[in-house]
């Protein structure tokens, strides 16, 4: 697929606590006719639409890790692609690609209480089969990253990331001829995001904003054991060599660029001096 651009879109940028502005997790990478999702939290399937991608387009999709609000979304993409088969083609299951662990179970058991629907559906329609899920599971290791996947000439790997007591974790890297992109996951900053993110071309990353903590959650320090503050991940992307650093499952969501501004100045502080994002939901970035 030489000769492709690679396009990057945010789906969603949100957090656990719902905001109709923010969706829950998920980037499309697309390369091609490949489009690749990468995890799916709520709204995913209203945001995709918003980006014009159509369900039964998508190549695969791959998830970070167990935690609901990643994964929340991934109900209603499976069923929402089954509906949309108008010409009663009997699609393919979607691909869906998991650390192996709880991540797996869950995925491979979301669909069932919707089995007996979907079968009165196919009574009824004559829909030639029903939704169901294919889980291809992986092992992520922490001392190097693994090929998870491979589309042609483009590439995800996969590494383990620290976000204990949740494992597996992992984070994603996507590679092509038109430019590479690295998928965070919800992740503490970690020598394996740095290493797995070494010389790309964007690295979105999640990020909590301790100081404007106080007062939201009853006890800010069990957040921050497990996820990442914004000079850390400055510091991260200097040392690794990230060309634009997008952030996103901001804690907590900024509703001013005021407060916007507070995520890019941590960074900053931290030192890096590269291209900062702060993510919106569709925020969208085409390379090569």
């Amino acid at each position: 697929m030489a000769g492709h651009s690679l396009r990057i879109t945010v789906t969603g940028t949100g957090t656990p606590i719902h905001r109709p502005d923010r969706a829950g997790p998920g980037v499309l990478v697309e390369y091609g006719a490949m489009k690749l999702q990468f995890d799916a939290g709520r709204g995913t399937v209203m945001r995709l639409a918003e980006a014009g991608s159509t369900l039964t387009d998508l190549t695969a999709l791959f998830v970070t890790h167990h935690h609901s609000d990643h994964i929340v979304g991934i109900p209603d993409l499976l069923m929402t692609r089954w509906l949309n088969d108008i010409r009663r083609i009997g699609q393919s299951p979607l691909p869906i690609y998991a650390p192996d662990g709880e991540a797996v179970r869950l995925i491979s058991r979301l669909l069932d209480p919707w089995v007996n629907e979907m079968e009165m559906r196919q009574d009824h329609t004559g829909r030639p089969n029903i939704a169901t899920t294919d889980v291809r599971r992986f092992l992520a290791a922490k001392d190097e990253p693994t090929i998870v996947a491979e589309f042609g000439d483009l590439t995800v790997s996969a590494i383990a990331v620290e976000h204990e007591p949740v494992v597996p974790a992992a984070a994603f890297r996507v590679d092509s001829p038109a430019g590479s992109v690295v998928i965070s996951g919800d992740t503490s900053v970690c020598q394996q995001v740095e290493e797995l993110a070494t010389d790309v071309d964007v690295l979105i990353h999640e990020v909590i904003l301790p100081s404007r903590l106080e007062g939201l959650v009853t006890e800010p320090e069990r957040l921050l054991e497990y996820h990442s503050e914004p000079e850390g991940i400055g510091a991260l992307a200097d040392r690794a060599g990230v060309a634009h650093l997008v952030l996103t499952h901001l804690v907590p969501p900024p509703q001013t660029p005021d407060e916007a501004k507070e995520f890019e100045t941590g960074v900053r502080n931290g030192g890096f001096a590269g291209v900062v994002s702060i993510a919106e939901d569709l925020w969208t970035s085409t390379l090569g």
